[in-house]
């Protein structure tokens, strides 16, 4: 398993409590185009519960690994945040081999994780690489990038949260031509569409992905937890519950040391200096 994920934890100036870092995941298999194997799957699940025990992680930034130099002579190999699963470990299984794994998976540990996530996706992002993208919360790509839920062309169908997550991200019909077609759509498209946040220039893609991570990461840390549980919560629940469920999360926030810190900073026209509770 050594290797197949990197990580660094990258400090933030100016956040508050003091600490503060962003966890940057890097997929490193780039040599598959960063796909998806089980070792992947473990490290990633790993780290989950590392940064979610951890409160100096403030957010996660995942990426793939650069492509490697080629040899003389041979053609590079193209960019890639992970260009799906490994599928030499499908051949020869059936349900029984796989049942468990895709039960604890990797895609959903990422998207149980209540701190904010971002996907920085230069390339290549297929298969498990899109459901990688779409369990994050945020999702910023290069020019270059790629979408798509190729698996029908395998005689299968997404198995990590793409037919839900698209769904609610896109709406039905285009979740319902990308599942069907497992056709590719390019980061202009996937921009219009939702599918992404941001594009830029690959040469820019680092830098706004961290800039964006860093903000984040400048927030009160227990209100940006609430707040995604709060955003997190239209997904499951009819408006109505949600609307109170909001309410309920709001008002709770008035008995919080940050509100009042917050709320004092801004009157004062100050940073605020929160303490995370």
């Amino acid at each position: 398993m050594s290797g197949v994920l990197l990580t660094d934890d990258i400090a933030v100036e100016g956040c508050s409590p003091s600490g503060g870092v962003v966890a940057v995941w890097t997929l490193n298999r780039p040599e598959k185009l960063n796909a998806l194997n089980r070792d992947s799957h473990l490290a990633i699940k790993e780290q989950c519960v590392r940064v979610e025990s951890d409160d100096a992680v403030r957010a996660v930034v995942i990426r793939g690994a650069a492509p490697p130099t080629p040899e003389e002579g041979k053609r590079p190999k193209p960019a890639a945040f992970a260009a799906g699963a490994d599928i030499s470990e499908f051949a020869g299984k059936n349900s029984d081999d796989v049942r468990e794994f895709f039960a604890n998976n990797a895609w959903e540990a990422v998207w149980g994780l209540s701190k904010p996530t971002i996907a920085m996706v230069d390339g290549f992002a297929l298969g498990g690489g899109t459901e990688l993208a779409l369990a994050c919360d945020l999702r910023v790509a290069s020019t270059r990038a790629k979408f798509g839920q190729p698996e029908i062309n395998l005689g299968l169908i997404p198995g990590g949260g793409g037919t839900q997550r698209l769904c609610r991200l896109l709406g039905y019909g285009k979740a319902m031509e990308m599942t069907l077609t497992g056709e590719m759509v390019g980061a202009e498209e996937a921009l219009s569409i939702g599918l992404v946040n941001k594009v830029v220039e690959p040469e820019e893609l680092e830098r706004e992905a961290l800039a964006l991570a860093e903000n984040i990461a400048r927030k009160s840390p227990y209100t940006v937890r609430v707040a995604k549980r709060a955003v997190r919560a239209a997904l499951d629940l009819p408006f109505t519950e949600g609307v109170l469920t909001e309410r309920s999360e709001f008002v709770a926030l008035f008995d919080t040391e940050d509100k009042e810190i917050g709320v004092s900073a801004f009157l004062r026209r100050e940073d605020a200096e929160w303490v995370g509770r």
